[in-house]
């Protein structure tokens, strides 16, 4: 294990994305590759059926993808993702894309519903069955909260759920956290001097953004790593928050803050989390209109931000240039998570272990 003033010493070195080096991600985690091939051929549903253990072999994957990508370029030669996004993306669709091609793989995309046999009333079951003959796991966001069960029942490749809904999102809940992670490296080691858990703040309505829901459900896997969740909202916003998760999250030791005031939480949080946009049916609503980070808002010093994007009003550009910016940083993280999890769906986990 290395020393928690090493890790120091390795986060404090930038690289030329502005976020620390994910090698010290690396030497805080000590290797376990058996543990990912419970991944093979599993769905990647919800954020509840993950294992903390197996996340965290994940993260150590995705960081080794990221502080070398030019070494693995074919692990997934002769793979075929089929990527289903029936909800308009940018970043998902574009970021499992990017990490599926990244690692020779060849890609179907399906981009509008009715460009398919949906359009014309083929079932849902329907469409998995041809899906198991056409590729090798499948990627589906969908608006409808149901449709990822509905194909599960007739599948046999693996499929993430890339977004159902105001359901769940838990590749990108992944992401999050392997982005907390690599800013602070120390919190895998709970034994260490230099842990400290965090106290985050998380803006936004758990009950109908699928990205803050499937982040708190990931943090009841890291319970040791939370001081404090503070849960800010707009009070005009009715059933904001979903009291079972809040539960969920009691029931493991989480100490949970309920708040509709951004700027008097700001100055105690180590991580703020924002969040406007939750899609709704065809559409999507925006909540919190009053809640805006911009460079003059109260921010901690070494506080960071974290927002799954596309952004609106509330985060201004103003903060692109600080430190507190790690949303990009979020972003492309995301690239080497999807990799890693990708690479152990589709069994080919064992051809990237023994590359340093």
């Amino acid at each position: 294990m290395v020393s928690a003033q090493q890790v120091e010493f390795d986060r404090a070195q930038p690289d030329v994305y502005g976020d620390a080096h994910p090698k010290a991600l690396l030497k805080a985690i000590e290797e376990d590759g058996e543990l990912l091939h419970c991944l093979e051929n599993k769905h990647i549903i919800s954020a509840d059926h993950l294992d903390k253990s197996v996340l965290v072999q994940l993260f150590r994957l995705a960081a080794k993808f990221e502080s070398n990508p030019a070494r693995y370029s074919s692990p997934l030669q002769g793979k075929i993702l089929i990527s289903a996004f029936y909800e308009p993306s940018t970043r998902t669709r574009l970021s499992f894309e990017s990490a599926w091609h990244r690692l020779g793989g060849d890609i179907m995309s399906i981009t509008d519903r009715s460009s398919t046999g949906i359009a014309k009333g083929e079932s849902l079951q329907d469409v998995a069955e041809m899906f198991n003959n056409y590729g090798d796991c499948v990627v589906l966001r969908d608006t409808a909260i149901e449709s990822i069960e509905e194909m599960i029942s007739s599948l046999r490749i693996p499929i993430i759920n890339a977004g159902n809904g105001t359901d769940e999102h838990p590749t990108q809940a992944m992401a999050d956290l392997y982005t907390i992670f690599k800013w602070q490296p120390q919190l895998l080691q709970p034994e260490s001097e230099g842990f400290s858990p965090i106290k985050i703040g998380v803006v936004g309505v758990p009950s109908q953004m699928r990205t803050v829901r499937s982040l708190l459900k990931m943090f009841v896997h890291f319970p040791e790593i939370v001081d404090e969740i503070v849960l800010i909202y707009d009070d005009s916003v009715a059933d904001a928050v979903d009291e079972s998760q809040l539960a969920q999250l009691r029931d493991v030791g989480i100490n949970i803050t309920l708040s509709h005031d951004l700027n008097a939480s700001l100055p105690s949080l180590d991580v703020v989390y924002i969040n406007s946009i939750a899609w709704v049916g065809e559409s999507y609503e925006t909540y919190g209109k009053s809640f805006k980070l911009t460079s003059c808002s109260p921010l901690k010093q070494g506080a960071i931000i974290l927002h799954p994007l596309a952004r609106g009003e509330e985060l201004c550009t103003s903060l692109d240039n600080t430190t507190h910016n790690w949303y990009f940083s979020q972003a492309r993280g995301a690239v080497f998570l999807r990799q890693a999890l990708l690479t152990c769906m589709v069994q080919r986990s064992s051809a990237v272990m023994d590359v340093v």
